[in-house]
């Protein structure tokens, strides 16, 4: 089996690949090629216990996303994006990597003619307020940024092309991915990061909105198990509804503070520094809060079961099992 990671090079591109090269196998038939392509070079996993191809390229480039497949993998995971703040900011940019980009991927699919399981990473920014209490299952897709607008054209084409027979692909809302380890980025949700990495490595970070935001969680070990999981689905489960809503747990900014200071202590979270920003509170006003996602639990995906379970996984993953 051939496996391709588009974003290969990003936080859960990365973490996909140590994952993916320690096993060698995905759904349960061993790994022959592990190739991960990026706009920056990538790295193979430590001990891969299958030959790792790095791919340099623009995926939304003329014959890029041809070059990829031409090697005919059997596996795709797609999660090459910019993110949210930088979509939102530069409405080109975010339309041309996100949604031309996995367009010309489709493209590309349809060309080379060999069916590939395509894991799609969209995002639960492709729903828009009013929101109810708990989003469900059938709740209707209203993005209200630019960047859950391109993830949810792309939930549609990813459908399409797989009910034409281009692809087998799967679209799964990934929640906030927290805690993100390394630098902060542009996301405009990457505070729900910074207020506990940064503490934990004895840095100040700042909270620009208030402590009563609800939003959605997962750790970066939820979701790569979310792919691989997605990977192994057969496609007769799915039906055509081909989009689903990973599971994740929803707590406050507030909420967050506490695990911190239950998990590393007072000192650590006064490290946090509160700074109002209008900007970040209008983007996250129109953010979802908490979700009932029926259809993934049914078909066994598994989250996290705690903030503090998240807040410890990054300690052991990240930190070396230590804190400053």
């Amino acid at each position: 089996m051939k496996v391709l990671i588009i974003g290969g090079a990003g936080m859960i591109g990365r973490k996909l690949a140590e994952r993916l090269a320690k096993e060698g196998t995905l759904a349960g038939k061993g790994i022959s090629k592990l190739t991960l392509h990026d706009v920056v070079p990538g790295a193979a996993p430590a001990g891969a216990k299958m030959p790792v191809g790095i791919v340099t390229g623009d995926l939304p480039a003329a014959g890029e996303a041809d070059k990829l497949l031409a090697d005919r993998p059997d596996v795709i995971f797609h999660l090459a994006a910019i993110v949210s703040g930088e979509a939102e900011q530069d409405f080109d940019k975010g339309y041309r990597i996100n949604m031309d980009g996995t367009r010309g991927l489709l493209e590309a699919a349809r060309r080379a003619g060999h069916k590939p399981r395509l894991v799609f990473a969209s995002s639960i920014a492709v729903f828009g307020a009013p929101f109810p209490d708990a989003i469900g299952d059938e709740f209707f897709n209203t993005p209200l940024t630019s960047y859950g607008t391109q993830k949810n054209i792309c939930e549609l084409l990813v459908t399409d092309y797989s009910r034409k027979g281009f692809v087998d692909g799967i679209s799964i809302r990934l929640p906030t991915i927290c805690v993100r380890p390394g630098k902060p980025n542009k996301a405009a949700s990457g505070f729900f990061s910074n207020i506990i990495r940064e503490p934990l490595a004895g840095q100040d970070a700042v909270l620009p909105v208030s402590e009563s935001v609800m939003h959605w969680h997962a750790s970066p070990r939820a979701a790569v198990g979310f792919m691989l999981h997605a990977a192994a689905l057969e496609g007769e489960r799915l039906g055509w509804r081909r989009a689903l809503t990973m599971p994740g747990l929803a707590v406050t900014v507030g909420e967050q503070i506490a695990a911190l200071k239950k998990v590393a202590g007072d000192k650590v979270a006064a490290r946090i520094r509160r700074e109002p920003d209008p900007f970040t509170e209008t983007i996250v006003a129109g953010w979802p809060r908490k979700f009932a996602p029926k259809r993934a639990l049914e078909l066994g995906f598994k989250a996290d079961q705690s903030f503090e379970e998240i807040i410890r996984i990054h300690i052991e993953d990240e930190l070396g099992g230590g804190i400053a």
